[in-house]
């Protein structure tokens, strides 16, 4: 903080003109007690002072122009205020704030690991953020929609197409959190695999899909244990053998429910993408080979996933990827590694600019909304997976980048 000391004039002794010359009093006598000062209008004044004078003294009237300033300026104060207080039925989105996975957290390591040895990196990985009002418990004012409208890098939707408007605070905040946790145990398990660890799972069934074959068979509770005869260790292992899989084909699952085996057929259905699916929501249980905590406060919702995954790669390898480079991102990610699109690219994109970052990962599935909204600085590379986004990162480090895939029109 700059302080600026103002020179004063010096006052005390400095400023006393030293002693006075006598000065000569004239003596002037009271009234008598009881006497009547008051005089006519016309008389002249006591002290000879004529009354015409002493009404030149009075205060003039106002002009017409005062009352009109005086008047706007007390509309235009009321006016701010009206602009301070009162709510707009509208969600108002900006950049957010950034932060470096490979940094700390008020001293802690963002990401720390135990059970292996991690490596030094003299680059940042930004995660990307999106700040905003509008929300439950979280009014925009009018005042914050017309910033909104004046901001290039901001984004005024009515509220009701942001934020459902059934749900709380509370929930909405409950919501965030566990997007924001499954989102690090996603990111965690990804990197780990993409590494070559291996990571045990343990498969359970937390319900089935409306309208699919699995209504009705399989039980929430149950374990899945092996497709087609084939053991089922991992989370990996059953998305890719459902990849070689025929939709609309029917498969035998093995289960183990109340401590029993039961082989269960499913016909499957056809998955986004590729591949078949069965038409369950699997919860599933890790078995780490090394501890991982990310320390983050403050931040809600999946969108950072693919940055902590990355930022793992980063610390478990000897080379310094990054290698002095600032590199932002965004994006979901899933146990396999897919790279998934989030909200607010546009925002994150100047927000990443703003703090210094002159290389973006976007995920594939964004490049519509990033044509033609990439700030001055900035160059975006689009990634669908962990390991594009691993050889994107390691190409900027080498200053091989770029030849790196970028958003184009389609």
């Amino acid at each position: 903080m700059i302080v600026h000391v103002l020179d004063e004039k010096p006052t005390g002794p400095a400023d006393d003109p030293g002693p006075r010359e006598p000065q000569d009093v004239t003596e002037v006598a009271a009234p008598p007690h009881g006497t009547d000062s008051a005089r006519e209008a016309g008389d002249p004044a006591a002290d000879g002072t004529d009354p015409a004078d002493l009404e030149q003294l009075e205060p003039a009237p106002p002009s017409p122009r005062a009352i009109v300033l005086s008047l706007g300026t007390l509309v235009a104060a009321v006016l701010v205020g009206v602009l301070v207080v009162i709510p707009a039925p509208y969600a108002v989105n900006g950049p957010g704030p950034t932060k470096d996975v490979l940094g700390e957290v008020e001293g802690d390591p963002l990401i720390e690991v135990s059970g292996a040895e991690t490596y030094p990196s003299t680059g940042e990985l930004l995660l990307t953020t999106i700040s905003g009002v509008g929300g439950p418990g979280y009014p925009a004012r009018l005042l914050n929609v017309l910033g909104g409208w004046i901001s290039p890098d901001s984004v005024v939707r009515p509220v009701e197409s942001v934020y459902p408007q059934d749900v709380s605070q509370e929930e909405l905040d409950e919501s965030n959190a566990g997007l924001m946790v499954s989102s690090q145990e996603n990111a965690v398990v990804a990197a780990l695999t993409e590494l070559g660890y291996e990571v045990p799972a343990t498969l359970v069934v937390a319900g089935t899909v409306e309208g699919t074959d699995a209504e009705g068979k399989l039980e929430e509770g149950d374990v899945l244990t092996a497709l087609d005869g084939e053991p089922l260790p991992d989370y990996q292992t059953l998305v890719s053998a459902l990849q070689e899989v025929e939709p609309g084909s029917t498969v035998t699952l093995t289960v183990n429910r109340h401590s029993r085996t039961v082989d269960v057929p499913i016909v499957t259905g056809e998955r986004e993408g590729g591949g078949a699916q069965i038409g369950v929501f699997i919860d599933p249980s890790f078995d780490m080979p090394i501890d991982v905590s990310i320390n983050i406060e403050g931040i809600g919702g999946p969108s950072a996933g693919t940055m902590f995954a990355l930022g793992l790669v980063d610390l478990l390898t000897p080379e310094d990827e990054v290698d002095g480079e600032v590199v932002a991102g965004t994006g979901t990610i899933d146990v396999t590694g897919a790279v998934g699109p989030i909200g607010g690219i546009r925002q994150k994109l100047a927000g990443a600019v703003r703090d210094g970052a002159t290389w973006f990962l976007a995920p594939s599935a964004n490049c519509d909304e990033v044509v033609g909204h990439v700030p001055d600085g900035l160059r975006v590379v689009e990634v669908s997976t962990l390991r594009e986004a691993r050889e994107a990162m390691v190409a900027i480090g080498a200053g091989t980048g770029d030849d790196l895939p970028t958003c184009t029109a389609d």
